[in-house]
């Protein structure tokens, strides 16, 4: 059985380019071994998180619970989570989104501002964000 788990997160430091690169690295080092792909979204601005991971039951559950006692991450909330047919992210064992690429129009289709802001979105406009941003190709980082 399939589920997408989708949360919202700040880093508890400061988090620079090269901290940001050693994430997208151990996900794709570890991701692919579990069964996980997934959506990683940073927004600079605001410092906030938002990850999509789709994956086994229980693969998504460890590692949900793992992020969620990490203490490099801080008010660590889930935002939607559910069983799925298809995965939407599999073609990433974690892609990155380009901030940089993102239509401020696209955030304000979800959310009261133009700054990512997850933590006042619904959940499931959080996951309609995430599909609009592939279908955008504002999707970056090597596939698989």
């Amino acid at each position: 059985m399939l589920v997408r788990l989708m949360y919202a997160s700040r880093p508890a430091a400061d988090l620079d380019a090269d901290a940001l690169s050693a994430i997208l690295r151990q996900c794709k080092d570890n991701n692919p071994a579990q069964g996980i792909t997934g959506l990683l979204c940073h927004c600079p601005r605001s410092g906030i998180f938002m990850q999509a991971l789709e994956g086994s039951r229980a693969a998504v559950n460890r590692l949900y619970l793992k992020i969620a006692h990490d203490p490099r991450h801080a008010d660590v909330e889930l935002l939607h989570y559910g069983e799925i047919a298809e995965r939407h992210f599999s073609s990433w064992s974690m892609g990155l989104v380009n901030m940089s690429r993102l239509n401020p129009a696209l955030l304000l289709k979800y959310s009261t501002t133009p700054v990512l802001n997850p933590y006042g979105m619904p959940g499931r406009a959080s996951l309609a964000l995430f599909e609009e941003l592939v279908a955008t190709a504002s999707v970056m980082a090597e596939r698989g």
